[in-house]
C-alpha cells in the first residue's frame, strides 16, 4: 500500500510532526497566487495525480477533508468509478449558501456530491458521484440546514458499530476516515471535537470491515487535529497505523 502523506489543512502548510513524515510519497506543494478555491484546486490536482500513479489501495494522510476530491479524482483517472464511505463525526453537507461557520471543510463531501462543481471538482475533471453511492458513516453533530437536506437525500447513513458488508455501496469504495469520528474524550487535540462517539478501536475495527470486502481501492485519512506534544503525536501515529496496517497492501478488488 502506497502512504501519501499531505502536510496541509486547506492551504496552509502544517508544522512538521503534524502528521507523519514517513510517507512513500510527502506532497510539499508550491501553491499558486489566487483566491483559496485556485489554491485548493491545485492541491488537489497533485493528490490526484498521486493517487493515479501510486498502484493499488493507496493510503492518503493529510490534515483536512478536501484532500477527498483528489482521492476521488485520482481513481477516476484509473479508469474506476468508486462510490464513497465516509466516517465523520460532522455531516460536510453544507454548501456556500447553508454554512454558517464558514469552514470549507464542512463543504467535503457534498462537492464530492457535485455541488458547486467550479470550485474544485471541474477543474480536476472529477465526476461527481450520485448520492445513492456514499454512506455516512458515525455523523452526529450535524447543523440544521444538514438534518434538512439528509432527509431528503438518497446518501445512505449508519453508525460506526452497524458498518458491515450488507450497508455498504456497491462497487468499488474509497474508504474516508475524519479521525474527529472517534470521540473527543480520547482523541484531544482535535480542531472540532465532538463528545458522545466511539472508540478508536471501535473505528478500526469498522474500518477493517469495509477493507475485509475487497473492494476497497483507495483510503484516505484526515486528521484536522492542533500540532500535538510528544504523547499525543505517538497516540496519533499509533492510530494511523492502526487504519494503514502493511497488511492491507494486497487487499483490493
Amino acid at each position: 500500500m502506497t502512504t501519501i502523506v499531505v502536510p496541509y489543512h486547506q492551504d496552509e502548510r502544517l508544522p512538521a510532526s503534524s502528521l507523519p513524515d514517513d510517507g512513500t510519497v510527502v506532497l510539499d506543494a508550491e501553491l499558486p497566487d489566487g483566491d483559496i478555491w485556485q489554491r485548493l484546486a491545485a492541491l488537489d490536482e497533485q493528490v490526484a495525480r498521486a493517487v493515479a500513479a501510486s498502484g493499488p489501495v493507496p493510503a492518503v494522510i493529510s490534515g483536512d477533508c478536501l484532500i477527498a476530491l483528489g482521492v476521488v479524482a485520482g481513481v477516476q483517472r484509473t479508469g474506476v468509478e468508486p462510490a464513497i464511505v465516509w466516517f465523520d463525526a460532522h455531516g460536510d453537507v453544507h454548501t456556500l449558501d447553508t454554512t454558517t461557520s464558514g469552514y470549507l471543510g464542512g463543504l467535503a463531501l457534498r462537492l464530492v456530491l457535485g455541488a458547486h462543481p467550479e470550485l474544485i471538482a471541474d477543474r480536476l475533471g472529477l465526476r461527481p458521484l450520485a448520492e445513492r453511492d456514499a454512506l455516512l458513516v458515525g455523523a452526529r453533530d450535524l447543523d440544521p440546514a444538514e438534518v434538512d437536506y439528509l432527509a431528503l437525500a438518497e446518501i445512505r447513513r449508519c453508525g460506526v458499530e452497524q458498518v458491515n458488508a450488507d450497508v455498504l455501496p456497491d462497487g468499488p469504495l474509497v474508504l474516508h476516515v475524519d479521525v474527529d469520528v472517534i470521540d473527543s474524550a480520547e482523541l484531544p487535540g482535535l480542531r472540532f471535537p465532538v463528545s458522545g462517539g466511539p472508540s478508536a478501536a471501535a473505528v478500526v475495527a469498522a474500518a477493517r470491515r469495509v477493507l475485509d470486502t475487497g473492494r476497497v481501492v483507495a483510503v484516505d485519512i484526515a486528521c484536522p487535529w492542533h500540532p500535538g506534544d510528544r504523547g499525543q503525536n505517538e497516540a496519533r501515529a499509533s492510530l494511523l497505523t492502526r487504519i494503514t496496517d502493511s497488511r492491507l497492501r494486497d487487499w483490493g478488488p
